[in-house]
């Protein structure tokens, strides 16, 4: 295992669910046999062509949690398999990875800690115990953009008693879900207290709050049903010491021991991606080079918001693998 201490090198982030497109990682899986053989490895580990529905949507199938989740992961993973060889001949050590949401698995099969064909298997079926959690229609969530973190707490902590008083229902609830950067906070529950607290975010000076078009409330307590059926799952797959350490996002630390990965595998489904935190540990050790490697640009738009000095470039194609090589081999 790579001492994160010893010398300077590059951080991996792996992004998660939202970050789809159809049609995402077709140049890879035309141009690369290693990231071939990996949709390809997917589609045996799942039983189905998982490649048909990323190469060809359409659109409403692929936006299906239990086909988004493993989607992303195969594209992320393919990505890394054709950037990872790159790496070592440059001698560009990996010191840290991180993934936001469904991206802590991707980073965990970067690091070794989970094989693929487990890894795609469960996020399936972390994505179809997400699913089935809260009946459809009952939950939502919404990104509150330009209003510091203790208003908005103030606010879920307020809406929550009101609704919990008022109908005597444990579901009606809404909590803090994704700490994206420090002008974009999402939150999540039951859809009449996430619409009440989007509007009573408003009301405290946000500069928007936007519903967003999901079809659970991930990341707080209402996922708890599928927490014990993810903790369920995860309790009958192997998983070794990563080759480098994984900032888990439930609680902004490096991970290096199977069953701290493990707990926090499980514990990420109702608690919140303190993404503003991971990124944090990445600058408190001084990494050099940022790699946002899968679908689209979400982490290194969040990465400018957090701060700028986090210099993050991207690989989800040939095009973007070239400039991202380029970059970290670029004199000083």
């Amino acid at each position: 295992m790579i001492n994160p201490q010893d010398t300077p090198g590059v951080a991996l982030l792996f992004p998660g669910q939202g970050s789809q497109a159809v049609g995402m990682g077709r140049a890879l899986y035309d141009t690369y046999p290693a990231a071939r053989a990996v949709f390809e490895e997917a589609g045996q580990a799942l039983g189905f062509s998982l490649s048909e529905i990323i190469f060809r949507g359409p659109e409403e199938t692929l936006r299906l949690t239990e086909h988004t989740q493993p989607a992303i992961l195969t594209v992320s993973v393919a990505a890394w398999r054709v950037l990872e060889p790159e790496l070592a001949a440059r001698k560009l050590p990996v010191r840290f990875a991180a993934g936001h949401s469904l991206g802590e698995f991707s980073a965990y099969v970067a690091a070794g800690a989970l094989t693929f064909a487990d890894a795609v298997r469960t996020v399936r079926a972390r994505g179809q115990f997400m699913q089935t959690a809260v009946p459809a229609g009952e939950g939502a969530m919404a990104a509150i953009l330009g209003l510091n973190l203790a208003e908005i707490e103030t606010a879920c902590q307020s809406v929550t008693a009101q609704l919990l008083s008022a109908a005597g229902n444990d579901n009606q609830i809404v909590t803090i879900a994704n700490l994206n950067s420090p002008d974009q906070t999402v939150i999540s529950g039951s859809r009449e207290a996430v619409e009440q607290a989007a509007e009573a975010c408003k009301q405290r000076g946000a500069k928007r709050a936007v519903l967003l078009p999901v079809s659970a409330p991930f990341h707080c307590p209402l996922m708890m049903p599928a927490q014990l059926r993810l903790a369920a799952w995860l309790g009958q797959i192997p998983l070794s010491a990563p080759r480098f350490p994984v900032i888990c996002n439930v609680d902004a630390l490096p991970l290096t021991q199977p069953e701290a990965i493990r707990g926090a595998l499980i514990r990420q489904v109702t608690g919140a991606v303190r993404w503003v935190e991971c990124m944090g540990v990445l600058q408190q050790n001084d990494v050099t080079h940022l790699i946002e490697v899968g679908p689209g640009k979400v982490l290194t738009g969040l990465n400018r918001q957090i701060d700028r000095s986090l210099s993050t470039s991207n690989v989800e194609d040939p095009a973007s693998l070239g400039k991202t090589l380029e970059r970290l081999t670029a004199p000083a």
